[in-house]
């Protein structure tokens, strides 16, 4: 548990009993935890009259079953819960884990309940996150899981990794947690709530590498439910290098700029740099991937009602790289390693096309970064630098196709980045 979570947890009687647990405390769980899948949030607008696209499912009472895929093994694991922008404790009856056998159905075998401090039941205060005891299931990389959780009477999504590319399931009501059943998850979502990160114990020198980003890691317009995002593609050619001791988590947060926070699109990467990579455990490589919403957003027309892309504010090339210097510097502090990924093409109009340019050269040449992944040059039409090649191009002109995606994976130097982890 961290020390903010620590805190946290004290503003709840409840949790100040879980903080004297000893299954909480590292002392008393194993010393080597390594993220093998993560998300990051971001709040839902809180405003009337939201589009459809922002409008939560009614989960009170309800039970909630997501779907995650580990890329790492192992046969103990955690489970990490966050109510980072809850105004009201988060209330969960009842956690389960199993492996996913297609759709909302488990497997009648194998699966586990969860506890915190030895209990089925936790309230996690607003602000707060928690991880869970250790739980002992078997986790293979790369198979799905389905983490079922009972809601309390009054819960409600007021946050989501919106974009999650990946189908998930609410009840009807009842617990039905432990359901190996898909008949009682009528309803679907494609967002994550809740579950944060689930790590597994390791053995040293196992760690993980975060790849953090706007839509392009988050995987905006792959395949839905194909793991189609680069991050995945990365860690299949991990698999396939028979490399079974580095895992990627995927934090990437679609329209996220590197300097603005957003009411849709969360937080700035420069100020949830730290909370989503540096706090993860085993995470010992980041690879950033961001900017080019920094540089559109100021041009898009703002709008009445909800504007996603507020505040318009307009950006340098130098307002950038002082962004990166900032996240490599915590970087560092924290001994986590940093390669630097060229903005990929967008077909940006000359003014805002010169700063992309401008800020892959410093990229490219400031040896900064402690490596370089150069997706642009990956992605590139050979003919017009400035626009993505047709067949990895996804039909919008700035997000690659499941094709351009595994090219992106491609062009990450892997030893390099595997290397960076184990020193």
């Amino acid at each position: 548990m961290t020390l903010r979570t620590l805190a946290a947890a004290c503003g709840a009687a409840l949790l100040c009993q879980f903080a004297v647990s000893p299954t909480v405390f590292a002392a008393g769980a194993p010393d080597h935890w390594v993220s093998a899948w993560a998300t990051a949030l971001q709040p839902i607008p809180q405003q009337a009259d939201l589009p459809p696209l922002y409008r939560a499912p009614e989960v009170a009472g309800r039970t909630v079953r997501q779907i995650v895929y580990p890329t790492l093994s192992g046969r103990s694991a955690r489970i990490h819960l966050s109510n980072e922008y809850g105004k009201t404790p988060l209330v969960i009856e009842g956690l389960w884990i199993a492996r996913s056998t297609g759709g909302a159905a488990a497997s009648p075998s194998g699966g586990a309940r969860v506890t915190f401090g030895g209990k089925g039941a936790v309230s996690i205060p607003a602000g707060g996150e928690l991880d869970s005891d250790p739980i002992g299931v078997d986790i293979a990389e790369g198979a799905p899981y389905a983490i079922s959780a009972y809601m309390g009477p009054e819960q409600r999504i007021v946050a989501w990794h919106r974009v999650s590319s990946q189908v998930n399931y609410v009840s009807a009501p009842g617990n039905h947690a432990e359901d190996a059943s898909a008949a009682a998850f009528r309803g679907r979502f494609t967002q994550y709530v809740w579950v944060t990160g689930l790590s597994v114990e390791a053995v040293a020198p196992t760690a993980a590498v975060a790849a953090i980003g706007d839509s392009i890691t988050d995987g905006m317009r792959s395949s839905l439910n194909q793991n189609r995002r680069w991050p995945d593609a990365l860690a299949r050619r991990l698999a396939s290098s028979s490399d079974h001791s580095t895992a990627i988590v995927n934090l990437g947060i679609s329209g996220n700029r590197l300097l603005s926070d957003s009411q849709c699109y969360g937080d700035a990467l420069a100020r949830r740099f730290e909370r989503d990579v540096l706090a993860r455990p085993g995470v010992k490589t980041a690879i950033l991937l961001i900017g080019i919403n920094d540089i559109n957003f100021a041009s898009m027309p703002q709008r009445s009602g909800l504007d996603c892309d507020s505040p318009h504010t307009a950006v340098t090339a130098a307002d950038l790289i002082a962004g990166y210097q900032r996240v490599i510097a915590a970087a560092h502090r924290s001994g986590v390693k940093v390669f630097g990924a060229t903005l990929t093409p967008a077909s940006l109009p000359a003014e805002r096309e010169s700063i992309r340019l401008a800020v892959n050269q410093w990229i490219r040449s400031s040896r900064v970064f402690d490596g370089i992944v150069d997706f642009d040059a990956a992605l590139r039409d050979p003919a017009q630098a400035d626009r993505l090649q047709r067949g990895f191009d996804s039909g919008d002109h700035i997000h690659p196709s499941d094709a351009g995606y595994t090219a992106m994976a491609q062009a990450v130097p892997l030893e390099a980045v595997v290397n960076s982890t184990r020193r």
